[in-house]
């Protein structure tokens, strides 16, 4: 591989895509915002204005549900996962870049840039901003490879407006007439729960010298709902697909999801306002591409030569969009004056108590641990709320406590059961004339809404006779223990399905990539095929 030639690919491709520095310098990423935002689709469960159609609602996520599109195989070619491979391979040279293995982790940046080479261009909005996603996320590590032992200038911190320049036209009075009608339950109860965050996120704009009127952001993207889930794929209260909030290192893993977690979240959410702002130059246009994606905004702005806002791009703009930053004006307006819209605001909800951290490093039942210490039954899972399963990782966790519990934790957690996380299995199924999802749902005990994920489908109605589907279910464990002739009788094997990779696998067993690259004597650059049975340390 020439080095030299990948990096200088990257270095224009930054530039081209708009002059702006490619990907912050993260935590690590073994740890996909755009906020719900950079998805293409509809990320809200909002009601729309009257007369028009609703979009699609935000879901809670379940904590034991997969994640849609990310613990699934997916057939070959299929662009998820192509794109599930990439950040894979992202993820990996971040480690080899953090262990000193330089060599290792170029190899693996290669890789990661032939897969989004590969990702469906402009025509396919699905995958437009997880493409900008990939190539920002390789050349950033790109830089920080080259720029290794050497320390950056720091950053000349922007003088930011105090305020968001507030319009209200025909599109924000709308969105008013809606919020205090239609939706005035869900602003309501939206209202209510910010209570608990917006102290927290008041502070942290505050410290980035952006505008308080952004911290009502969430109410938009999610009612503040710490475990919003939409149908893009988008989560927590700030709406991240994966892909972008890698970006900002937010960690993604079969245990732990820190789009679910509010303050690490809101960490990314401003990192991402301020890069868009910079980008844009106005607010607006910077809010429109937290929706939909800078890549889009971008594309479109760079159609004229002269400069256009926000209500300029406003009919080019996908529909979500177009009401997304109308919505934000509408709220702000409900918020300082609502007794003129014939709205009482209740009492905010009061923000969580002090906390602190004690080490947890078994896997157990957060319900379990809170009766054995006598908390509430939710009421670690309510401080942890990025546990996928409300169980602590297979691994050491710094688990968030109630201030003056630290004693109490630690001194109960042996008598607490060690739980095993279940291992998702896959059935594939070849589609019927006449059959439906929900006749194919009930055949192998799983669920409509469980098969769409796994099989990236966006609605229930779109199968044909001859597609082959992903069944999951949950039960035994994918692991199966492989009769050995030799001496290595007894290890716990896998054996390859169509459409695994070797970062899933890693996932769905709990352990790292590498450590199965080395217990089967593979590199990141090595093929796997089905059929053959991998060892699994």
């Amino acid at each position: 591989m020439r080095f030299p030639s990948l990096a200088w690919t990257l270095v224009v491709a930054v530039g081209l895509a708009g002059c702006r520095s490619a990907a912050p310098a993260a935590a690590p990423m073994v740890p996909d915002p755009a906020p719900a935002a950079a998805a293409p689709e509809p990320t809200s469960d909002l009601a729309p204005p009257p007369d028009e159609a609703p979009p699609e609602p935000v879901a809670e996520a379940l904590p034991a549900d997969p994640l849609p599109g990310e613990e699934a195989p997916a057939e070959a070619g299929d662009p998820h996962a192509v794109q599930r491979e990439a950040l894979e391979m992202c993820e990996q040279a971040e480690a080899a870049f953090e262990r000193g293995e330089i060599e290792e982790a170029v190899a693996a940046l290669d890789r990661a840039y032939e897969l989004m080479l590969e990702l469906p261009g402009d025509g396919e909005d699905e995958f437009v901003q997880a493409k900008e996603d990939v190539r920002l996320l390789v050349a950033g590590l790109v830089t920080r490879i080259y720029q290794a032992g050497r320390t950056p200038p720091a950053a000349p911190r922007t003088s930011w407006d105090l305020a968001l320049p507030i319009v209200s036209n025909d599109h924000v009075q709308r969105e008013i007439r809606s919020m205090t009608t239609v939706e005035r339950d869900q602003f309501l109860d939206g209202y209510r729960r910010s209570g608990r965050y917006r102290p927290m996120i008041l502070a942290k704009l505050a410290e980035a010298g952006l505008p308080a009127q952004l911290s009502w952001l969430p109410l938009v993207e999610s009612w503040f709902k710490v475990r919003a889930l939409s149908r893009a794929s988008a989560l927590g209260m700030w709406q991240f697909i994966s892909s972008t909030g890698m970006r900002y290192g937010l960690r993604r893993d079969a245990w732990v999801d820190e789009r679910f977690d509010p303050e690490k979240s809101t960490d990314a959410a401003i990192a991402y306002l301020v890069e868009l702002h910079a980008l844009f130059g106005d607010w607006p246009k910077a809010l429109a591409g937290y929706n939909c994606g800078e890549a889009r905004v971008h594309r479109l702005q760079r159609r004229s030569e002269e400069y256009l806002d926000f209500w300029d791009l406003y009919e080019m703009l996908p529909r979500e969009t177009r009401r997304y930053v109308p919505r934000l004006f509408a709220a702000l307006q409900i918020i300082e004056d609502p007794a003129k819209y014939g709205v009482t605001l209740p009492e905010p909800d009061p923000a969580d108590g002090d906390t602190t951290t004690v080490r947890v490093e078994r896997a157990v039942k957060l319900q379990e641990l809170a009766g054995a210490v006598a908390l509430d039954a939710g009421a670690l899972a309510e401080l942890n709320p990025e546990l996928r399963h409300r169980a602590t990782p297979q691994r050491a966790y710094d688990l968030r406590v109630p201030t003056g519990y630290e004693e109490a934790v630690l001194a109960k957690l042996e008598s607490v059961p060690v739980w095993k996380r279940p291992v998702v299995e896959y059935t594939t199924h070849r589609v019927r004339s006449g059959e439906t999802l929900s006749v194919i749902a009930r055949r192998y005990g799983s669920s409509v809404s469980a098969i769409m994920r796994a099989n990236g489908l966006r609605s229930a109605n779109r199968i044909w006779p001859g597609q082959r589907l992903r069944i999951p279910s949950r039960g035994a464990p994918v692991v199966r223990t492989v009769s050995q002739t030799g001496g290595d009788h007894g290890l716990r094997r896998y054996r390859v399905s169509r459409g695994d990779t070797l970062g899933a696998i890693a996932a769905a067993h709990g352990v790292s990539l590498s450590a199965l690259l080395h217990a089967n004597g593979l590199t990141t650059r090595s093929t796997i095929h089905p059929g053959q049975s991998l060892v699994v340390p």
